[in-house]
């Protein structure tokens, strides 16, 4: 009986979750209504109150599943651009920044994640979707550093530079007046910056 409750709850989680993201992607955090969003859900504001608290906790919601899909992504075209050889762990990480910067251009992660989040949520640093990031981001100069991929500075503080450099690039493009005009220019200097880590050859 437990076991069915907990499968609704989470059925009930995810509905409201896909409504969610759909209106705040459409209208926007604050022009999204809740009466709405609840509807096209088939739920009531009562479940939503019940499994987020409010529509800020909504949105904490939609940001981390959005947050943690662009990690993921970013993590895969970087392995894309790396090539097939899994040793060129700097290609990939240099290409893991850059996708995570392109994704600035999709207008649902652009409004979702880079505009209302930090708008509503306050400093994404601080977002537990962050704090995976950066845990893989430790890892990989982690061992970049160990095979002298890297220079031997300090694992947390390399990881910390390198994914702020990589989020504060995104909200700089998604903020800006022209985001296709401004992608390459951080995109570039994202690479540049990250390079003062690289060992010399």
């Amino acid at each position: 009986m437990a076991g069915k409750r907990l499968e609704k709850m989470e059925e009930n989680r995810a509905k409201l979750i896909a409504a969610a993201r759909k209106a705040f992607a459409e209208k926007g955090f604050a022009h999204a209504s809740m009466d709405e969003l609840t509807a096209d859900a088939g739920l009531t504001r009562g479940a939503l109150y019940h499994n987020f608290g409010d529509k800020r906790g909504l949105l904490a919601a939609v940001v981390d599943q959005l947050d943690s899909e662009m990690a993921a992504r970013a993590k895969e075209i970087g392995a894309e651009r790396a090539g097939r050889d899994e040793g060129d762990m700097w290609q990939a990480l240099l290409g893991e920044g850059a996708a995570y910067i392109e994704m600035a251009l999709d207008p649902e992660i652009q409004r979702i994640v880079l505009l209302d989040g930090p708008a509503v949520l306050g400093d994404p640093s601080l977002w537990p979707s962050q704090n995976s990031c950066l845990a893989e981001t430790r890892k990989g100069v982690s061992l970049m550093v160990e095979n002298g991929i890297m220079k031997p500075v300090d694992i947390e503080a390399a990881a910390r530079l390198l994914n702020g450099a990589a989020l504060n690039a995104a909200l700089w493009v998604a903020a800006s007046d022209n985001p296709a005009e401004v992608l390459p220019k951080a995109v570039e200097a994202f690479a540049l910056m990250a390079g003062g880590l690289r060992a010399t050859a």
